[in-house]
């Protein structure tokens, strides 16, 4: 999965990873014939006493040194050129992958496991790519390239080199081998340390009525001290990595002063070539250690890879007909044709045999009680979830069939958790329709009731609204998201229980504000409170994900055992 998704997204930059190519082979090349140089400095300068050699020689050394820092800096710029911008691809597909996602595809992850998907992972993979362009490229030369000079200077030497690379090999694959589990077990928990932080900022008031604070933070420890444990484990073992190979280094010099001072004893060997041999082993070892050192990287981010494989091969339920429909014969017309819906892993429906239509203009209520389905019916109207039987009809076409981003734009939503974005209220309420002017903003919340308040505010359509909209009321956010699905200009409005943090006075003015001003738009209203619907077109009862009912107020107060409960229960809690 790794070598598949890096050679995805970098064959696009090839031409900045052959550049790396280039001025690494350069650096390399340059690292390696400095050695020789300076055996031949103190062979031929140094011992001879001969100025001359020594001052050209050190002056073409300083040249070479010159051409490969220069090409060392060139590579890594296009290293980091070509990882950063596929780090950008990445989590730009990983996005929009996401953003296709289904609600069932949503939970199937979890918002925090797919945040830290496109962040934390992707950088891994980040990373190794900017290294391994770089690393991959001088570690092979190094040690190879090294191999050969050091032969060529003292093949009597060399059997130092055959003991020391394999033993170096030996110690790193030991350690990488345990370390490769540890990475899978530290982005898990990494994960669960995401989705505590999310779950605890979102609910944050909930955590203080209940005075949970105490709680939440021992759980926000313990998911921080399991992180910190794997992170430990991972720590010590990288750490034990380089002493090791520093002693596997070190001891090979040594043998090499030791062996090779025999050696210069006996005369079979000159000092600067000495020399020159124990500049390719460190450059050899240095090789392999580099090598090793990018085999850590790998195991990581293989596990990242395969995460984002993960959700980059994910097939959103919502799939998109081969000849989408994109003209309705009668836009803002709903349909329920017999529908059965099942939650994935459910042992039963939580819809089954819904049979009702919404003509263009008309307004349709849903009642019943909690865990009737009355969420789950309304998510089926804009597709959320796609049914497991029977079929949803706008405008005569099954929603499965229809062209998604033109069955959306005739859909307006209001969900039961509005969500306001960071920005100001001209930004959210354009969500919609970028184009919006601001005579269609305030006239949307004059609909929504929620010019008052706007007007109050500080900037007025510029005012700021925090993330989720923290900084205004319940009540304020719903008007909001109100106001925003006007402005959105659909055929069908859906509200699904959006007015229950709204006083009754606001709630009357809004609906008739809405029956008003937008009678041809189809109105779908999911309620708690009665009053909300006793002038709906028609009431749809449901009763454990059965529709037991169907017809307007007083037909159905008359004739239907269920919404009468409901509506006596309620005139006596009132009363």
């Amino acid at each position: 999965m790794l070598g598949k998704l890096l050679f995805q997204y970098l064959k696009t930059y090839r031409w900045l990873l052959l550049g790396v190519l280039v001025f690494q082979f350069v650096s390399a090349m340059a690292s390696l014939y400095l050695p020789r140089l300076n055996a031949d400095i103190i062979d031929e300068g140094v011992s001879k006493g001969d100025t001359a050699y020594i001052w050209s020689t050190g002056t073409l050394m300083l040249a070479i040194s010159l051409l490969q820092i220069t090409a060392s800096i060139v590579a890594t710029y296009f290293a980091a050129r070509a990882a950063m911008a596929a780090g950008r691809d990445i989590r730009r597909d990983v996005y929009e992958k996401v953003s296709g996602f289904s609600e069932r595809e949503v939970s199937k992850f979890g918002p925090g496991s797919l945040i830290t998907r496109n962040t934390n992972d992707v950088q891994q993979v980040q990373m190794l790519a900017m290294m391994g362009a770089t690393m991959l490229v001088t570690a092979p030369l190094l040690a190879i390239g090294g191999i050969i000079m050091a032969v060529q200077q003292d093949a009597q030497l060399s059997w130092l080199i055959a003991v020391a690379v394999p033993v170096l090999l030996l110690v790193a694959g030991l350690i990488i081998s345990r370390m490769v589990p540890l990475f899978r077990s530290f982005q898990k928990k990494l994960d669960a340390v995401n989705r505590i932080m999310r779950e605890q900022l979102t609910g944050v008031r909930v955590v203080r009525a209940f005075v949970r604070e105490d709680i939440e933070e021992e759980r926000f420890r313990g998911a921080s001290t399991d992180i910190m444990v794997v992170g430990r484990k991972v720590g010590s073992l990288f750490v034990l990595l380089f002493p090791l190979a520093m002693l596997v280094l070190n001891v090979t010099v040594v043998g090499v002063i030791w062996f090779g001072g025999i050696q210069v004893d006996d005369g079979t060997i000159e000092i600067g070539t000495l020399f020159a041999f124990m500049q390719y082993v460190g450059q050899i070892l240095m090789g392999v250690l580099m090598a090793s050192f990018m085999t850590i990287m790998i195991p990581r981010a293989a596990v990242s890879a395969e995460r984002i494989g993960e959700v980059l091969a994910s097939e959103s339920t919502l799939t998109r007909a081969a000849s989408p429909v994109s003209e309705f014969s009668e836009p803002g017309a709903v349909a329920f044709d017999d529908v059965e819906f099942t939650y994935p892993g459910a042992e039963s429906p939580v819809l089954q045999g819904i049979s009702f239509t919404a003509r263009p203009g008309e307004s349709v209520a849903v009642v019943g009680s909690t865990g009737s389905g009355k969420t789950t019916l309304v998510s089926l109207i804009p597709r959320l979830f796609d049914v497991t039987g029977g079929a949803v009809r706008i405008g005569g076409v099954d929603v499965r069939d229809a062209d998604l981003d033109h069955l959306w734009t005739g859909i307006g939503l209001v969900p039961q958790r509005p969500f306001l974005f960071t920005g100001t209220i001209a930004s959210n309420l354009r969500f919609g329709r970028e184009e919006a002017t601001d005579e269609e903003l305030w006239h949307a919340l004059e609909i929504a009731q929620g010019r008052d308040f706007v007007e109050e505010m500080e900037g007025q359509l510029g005012a700021r609204i925090a993330q989720g909209g923290t900084n205004v009321s319940g009540g304020q956010r719903q008007r909001l998201a109100i106001a925003r699905a006007i402005v959105h200009q659909p055929d069908i409005l859906v509200f699904d229980d959006s007015f229950s943090a709204l006083d009754l006075t606001t709630d009357a003015r809004l609906r008739q504000a809405l029956w008003r001003e937008l009678p041809d738009v189809t109105k779908i209203v999911v309620a708690q409170r009665v009053s909300t619907i006793t002038e709906a077109d028609r009431i749809v009862v449901l009763e454990d994900g059965r529709m037991v009912g169907v017809g307007t107020h007083e037909e159905l107060l008359a004739s239907n055992v269920t919404y009468r409960e409901i509506v006596e229960s309620q005139l006596g809690v009132e009363a």
